[in-house]
Parts: C-alpha cells; sequence; structure tokens
C-alpha cells in the first residue's frame, strides 16, 4: 500500500531527537537505528570518519495516524548542510515503479536540487527533487519481491 511519510535532516542530533520524539509519542522505533557504517562502500565514496561512522543514516518513528517520521544526520564532511528549507522533506512510497516515475517527472520538472531515480543498495528506486515552488520531495520505491 502507498505511504507518505515525513523525512527530517538534522545537523548531527538526529538520534537525540528522535529518542525525544518516542517519548512525547509513546511509540517505538520500526527497525533498529541504521548507522552510516552501515552503508556499503560506494564507487568514488570517500572513507568515513569514526565520528561520521557513528551517525545516523536511517531512522523511522510511527507517531499518529500511521504517518511516520524519518530521519538522517546530515554529513558536513560531505558538503551537506542542514539549513530551514532542506531539513524537511516529504516522503511518497508509491505502489507502483511506473507511479513512482510519474509523480518524480512531475514534481521534478522546473525543478532544481535533482538526485534522479536510481537503483539504491536497500532495494528501492530512490530519488530526490526541490520542486518550482520550493518543496523538497523524496521517492521510494521498494521493488516487490519477484
Amino acid at each position: 500500500m502507498a505511504k507518505v511519510s515525513i523525512y527530517l535532516n538534522f545537523p548531527g542530533s538526529t538520534e537525540e531527537a528522535f529518542n525525544y520524539y518516542k517519548s512525547v509519542f509513546k511509540t517505538e522505533f520500526s527497525a533498529p537505528i541504521s548507522r552510516m557504517s552501515d552503508i556499503p562502500a560506494q564507487d568514488g565514496m570517500p572513507p568515513l570518519s569514526a565520528t561520521d561512522k557513528n551517525k545516523v543514516m536511517h531512522v523511522a518513528l510511527p507517531i499518529l495516524a500511521g504517518v511516520q517520521i524519518m530521519g538522517t544526520d546530515t554529513l558536513e564532511s560531505m558538503g551537506h548542510t542542514t539549513k530551514i528549507g532542506n531539513n524537511t522533506t516529504i516522503c511518497l512510497e508509491p505502489d507502483t515503479k511506473e507511479e513512482t516515475e510519474r509523480l518524480f517527472k512531475l514534481l521534478s520538472d522546473g525543478g532544481s536540487e535533482i538526485e534522479p531515480l536510481k537503483d539504491q543498495f536497500w532495494g528501492s528506486l530512490w530519488g530526490c527533487c526541490l520542486d518550482r515552488f520550493g518543496i523538497r520531495w523524496m521517492f521510494n520505491y521498494t521493488k516487490k519481491p519477484q
């Protein structure tokens, strides 16, 4: 079933923030916290420092009415900064690859900061864009087993 969630970027405080949100909403993480050290080596990816390896790659927490907030730490060592405007993203998880591609094409048209849709190591087709109105959209289509 298609889902919508809210993705939050933090400058190194994701774990602290999500532990706080966990206490506020009285829920549990959907899965254990993934760390940057869990990322398999990628072509052209520089090595991570010990500090960066411990940062949060991904965390998800259900809050209300089936909505989840998800989060990650931005890595300044990779040239990423967190600021108002790139700290919140609407994450769409459509049911089909075709719907993912359709939505991405339309929302990225005239937009910027586009990360094209491509297969990712976690088994999804993923991409991101800032639409022409300044809203960030993330797309994550999880491939169905054949």
